[in-house]
């Protein structure tokens, strides 16, 4: 049971985006809409979770001077899988996230959970972690892009909700509705963990 704390800390306590700040560019970037937070977060979160696992797998034999170039190329094996697959099976949603994608290897979330965590611990432990740290990314990207949708478009998941004659906020498809949406989860998050001493 103890183990459970690993794959819990990236859902709130440890929140890469909310908490954290982590991964902001992609989190700003494409949430226009909640399917594009969903597909964002799914991405992330598949090579979160193989690169940690092979990472912990292969921590012995990696030497120390290369530590960080080895933990690239494996990242970006996962990446190219994750961007050819998109390509051949979403290919809407691959030209709506468009270069985010291949940006993931270079995403402070995933290099930075191979070198802090998945490199020192278990590839049970790293498994966890990659899981709850992609989770919580994929939730707090999710919520701000149906946020957003909601406020700027009156739909969520492609799907109307308020009606067409009603008026919506320009601001949130806007950049500027990222930065004001990222802003007020921040808060929303600060407020809770200080509630509940998290």
């Amino acid at each position: 049971m103890g183990s459970l704390k690993y794959f819990t800390n990236g859902l709130l306590k440890e929140n890469p985006s909310l908490v954290l700040v982590l991964g902001t560019c992609p989190a700003l970037a494409v949430t226009t809409s909640a399917v594009n937070g969903l597909g964002m977060g799914a991405a992330t979160t598949f090579v979160l979770l193989c690169s940690n696992v092979i990472i912990s797998l292969i921590k012995n034999l990696i030497p120390d001077k290369v530590r960080i170039a080895a933990f690239i190329v494996v990242i970006a094996t996962f990446v190219t899988i994750v961007d050819l697959v998109m390509k051949a099976y979403v290919p809407d949603l691959y030209k709506a996230l468009g270069i985010f994608i291949p940006l993931i290897v270079v995403n402070c979330i995933i290099l930075g959970r191979a070198e802090a965590f998945a490199q020192k611990n278990k590839v049970w432990f790293a498994f966890l972690d990659g899981l709850g740290m992609g989770i919580g990314f994929t939730l707090a990207i999710t919520v701000m892009g149906a946020i957003r949708e909601i406020l700027g478009n009156g739909s969520i998941f492609n799907l109307r909700i308020i009606s067409q004659d009603a008026s919506t906020i320009l601001l949130f498809v806007l950049p500027p509705g990222a930065f004001v949406t990222y802003g007020l989860l921040i808060a929303g998050m600060n407020k809770l963990r200080a509630k509940y001493n998290l």
